[in-house]
This record gives C-alpha cells, sequence and structure tokens, in this order.
C-alpha cells in the first residue's frame, strides 16, 4: 500500500512542477511571476509587522499602566 502512495504523492508533485513552470499566453510562468514580486510582498509584510508590533506594544504600556 505504500509503494502506492508513494507512486501517487510523485505523479502529484511531477504534475505540480509541470504546472507552475508551464508558460502562459504571456511567455512567463508562475514561478517567474512569484520571483518578481517575491520583494514586494517581503516589504508589505515587514511594513505590516513593524505596525502590527508598534499596536501591541502599545496596547501593552496602556494595559501596564491601567493595572
Amino acid at each position: 500500500m505504500s509503494i502506492f502512495k508513494f507512486i501517487i504523492v510523485g505523479a502529484a508533485v511531477g504534475y505540480g512542477i509541470n504546472y507552475i513552470t508551464k508558460k502562459n499566453a504571456d511567455g512567463r510562468s508562475i514561478i517567474e511571476d512569484l520571483a518578481d514580486n517575491a520583494p514586494d510582498w517581503f516589504e508589505k509584510a515587514k511594513h505590516l509587522a513593524q505596525d502590527a508590533l508598534g499596536k501591541v506594544s502599545q496596547t501593552a504600556e496602556e494595559v501596564r499602566a491601567n493595572f
């Protein structure tokens, strides 16, 4: 039974790699789009994390002042 699972997982991985590397109508693949957009997403995530950290520290200060 485990060999059957191994075959299924291997086929799924192979199909997934084929899907994300296949060129679409504009001549670019999904992986190329992800690689190009990753730095922008990283900067957005960094700004969101800084905002969340600021809100958490502000709430902690308010709780500490009221306790």
